[in-house]
Formats: C-alpha cells, sequence, structure tokens
C-alpha cells in the first residue's frame, strides 16, 4: 500500500478585507490525502480556491483552520498549518517543491543556473548540478542555446520550460503544480505529462492543478473537487 505524504483535513482560508470589515473565504472545508507515487488532481470553477490550497501547503498563505499534515522522509509527521518558518524553509529546500504559473527568479541568472539552484541548495556540487540541469533543460525541449541565458526576454513558453525543469530536477518527495502545461505547445506538453510520470514511477507524491480534463484523465490518480465557498462574513462575526 502507497504511503500517505500529505492529507488535509478540514482546510480552510478567508482573506481578512479590514478596510471593508469583511472576511473574503477562498476555500472552504477541503479534506484530501496525497500518496507516494500518485498524482491527485484539484478540480473547480475558477473561485473555488484551488491554488489557495497549494499556496497554503507552500506557506505561501497561513490557513485559517485545518491541518496539513505532510510527512517527511523520515516518517516524521508535520503539521505545516503550525511549523516555524525555519522548518517550513527546509521542507522547500528538501522535500517540497512548487512549480507555479510564473517564473519568479533573480535577475541576470543564467537558465541552467536557476534549474541547478535546487541542488545546490541540497549539497550537490555544482558541476554535478549544472550537469543535471542542462538534462532537465534538454528532457524539456529548451534550445542550448538559451541554456546560459537569462530568462527574462524568454517566451511564455520558453519560460516555463525553466520553471518546470527548475521543479522536476531534484525528484521532491511532494510536488504541487498549479497549471503546468497551460503556456506550453502540444509536444512540449508531451515531455512534460513524460517527466511527471518519471516522477510518479519513482514515488513523488505530487498535487495538480489541471484545467483539461484529458490531462486529469491521462495523470491523475486520485480527483478532488473543490467547491466555491459561501459568501463573504463580517469580521465581528469571525470573532465572535
Amino acid at each position: 500500500m502507497k504511503e500517505t505524504v500529505l492529507k488535509i483535513e478540514n482546510f480552510s482560508k478567508s482573506f481578512e478585507m479590514h478596510d471593508q470589515g469583511k472576511l473574503i473565504p477562498s476555500s472552504s472545508n477541503v479534506n484530501l490525502s496525497v500518496v507516494a507515487g500518485k498524482l491527485t488532481a484539484l478540480v473547480g470553477p475558477t473561485g473555488a480556491g484551488k491554488s489557495t490550497v497549494l499556496k497554503s501547503i507552500y506557506r505561501t498563505y497561513l490557513p485559517s483552520t485545518g491541518r496539513l499534515l505532510y510527512t517527511t522522509r523520515t516518517s516524521n509527521t508535520i503539521d505545516l498549518a503550525l511549523a516555524d518558518d525555519h522548518r517550513i524553509l527546509g521542507l522547500r529546500d528538501n522535500e517540497i517543491g512548487f512549480v507555479t504559473q510564473f517564473l519568479r527568479a533573480l535577475p541576470r541568472q543564467s537558465s541552467e543556473n536557476i534549474v541547478a539552484a535546487p541542488l545546490i541548495r541540497k549539497g550537490v556540487d555544482k558541476s554535478s548540478a549544472i550537469e543535471a540541469a542542462r538534462k532537465m533543460l534538454q528532457n524539456l525541449d529548451l534550445p542550448e542555446r538559451l541554456w546560459q541565458l537569462s530568462p527574462a526576454t524568454f517566451s511564455g513558453g520558453e519560460k516555463q520550460r525553466v520553471n518546470l525543469a527548475r521543479g522536476f530536477v531534484c525528484e521532491p518527495r511532494l510536488l504541487l503544480l498549479d497549471e503546468p502545461t497551460a503556456s506550453l505547445d502540444e509536444e512540449t506538453a508531451e515531455r512534460v505529462i513524460t517527466q511527471i510520470n518519471t516522477l510518479k514511477n519513482r514515488g513523488t507524491a505530487i498535487l495538480a492543478i489541471f484545467h483539461s480534463p484529458q490531462l486529469i484523465k491521462r495523470l491523475g490518480d486520485i480527483t478532488v473537487e473543490l467547491r466555491p465557498p459561501v459568501a463573504p462574513e463580517t469580521l465581528v462575526q469571525r470573532r465572535h
């Protein structure tokens, strides 16, 4: 039986609009599991809070309620909602990867250095990390002439290949994907699908947002549907 790497229990997230005295609910009553070697697909209409769930797991946001129970490589269970920032940064460096729809990187860094950075943070020597980065960029069909250039002037699809290569290269224990193929052509999307399947076969647990039913059918082992949360509440109501 495959190990449960992440279990979300009764998760919700609301954003406070102090100027209006309102709480804007983004996600509500989310329960799901992410299993080693499997892909859990998050589906639901716009406004259901799919990206909010991923960002809360990665701790870009703090959850409002609920538990985010993550089991580490050493079999320790951590509630990501309560872990301190130092522990979260350590997990980001060593176990939890996140590929968003947009590449964020330091300016003037070469593409191969951006991709190699997660491996270097894990202690891989620079030459080996660069070699692995180049192989992954090749797998995702980024032209070799771009490897030593900054992606600042790349097309959207080229930037996303660098973004995906950075997320895939260190084979995280838990990988979060937010519309990973949205800006890619069909041929490159197939390469991404191949890499996702490779990670699954090597035991990575994946939680992903796809809007394409075809991709969900091809890659999803578990599907969880989110529904839009209820209307905003006042801050006073919540504090009572």
